[in-house]
């Protein structure tokens, strides 16, 4: 027993550490957001352990970004900062970690052999993911970014120009997740590896 929750801790290090690099291959926006792989290895953890082990894998992510410098700080008080750090990098990559309430059906769909549901299944929580980050994004957007919208609304210039990356992002994720998990399906099964 002890053995497998070392194993789990290992895995989600690794993971937070894969998508920490991930992060950093990929382009990025004028005032922040890029479009990166770094869902990729939080949706796996989050197939291959479960919702739980997704959301600490992002909160990781999160918290490795802020640490080494790679956040984006609005210029605001110390406070607004604080919130806008959490929702932005906190919150935004942990969220991601609800792919994983996909991995029953995507086990089902494996064991019956059925690989259009199991890429259902994977497209779904990658879904699921990128959506929840990307309305973080937003709501960071309307909350300290709103200067960046000049005279447009604020609320629509969020959701739009946040909108401009996480839809790569989701095609990107979705594409290398489902064509990962339906050709290798026992990456996603730790007791059977």
């Amino acid at each position: 027993m002890r053995n497998q929750r070392v194993l789990l801790l290992v895995e989600i290090a690794i993971f937070a550490a894969l998508g920490y690099v991930l992060d950093m291959i990929g382009f990025g926006m004028p005032q922040g957001g890029s479009v990166t792989f770094v869902l990729v290895p939080v949706i796996l953890i989050a197939f291959r352990r479960g919702v739980v082990a997704g959301l600490i894998t992002g909160f990781l992510i999160g918290l490795l970004q802020v640490a080494t410098g790679s956040a984006y700080f609005a210029p605001l008080s110390f406070i607004f900062v604080v919130l806008q750090v959490g929702i932005d990098y906190f919150i935004a990559f942990m969220v991601a970690g609800f792919a994983g309430f996909f991995r029953p059906a995507f086990i089902r769909a494996l064991e019956d052999k059925d690989t259009k549901k199991m890429a259902t299944a994977v497209i779904a929580g990658t879904f699921v993911a990128a959506f929840l980050r990307y309305l973080a994004h937003v709501t960071s957007g309307i909350l300290f970014f709103s200067e960046y919208a000049g005279d447009q609304n604020p609320i629509l210039y969020s959701v739009i120009y946040n909108s401009t990356y996480m839809i790569p992002v989701f095609l990107v994720a979705a594409f290398i997740c489902t064509v990962l998990f339906v050709r290798a399906p026992r990456l996603l099964l730790p007791n059977r590896v």
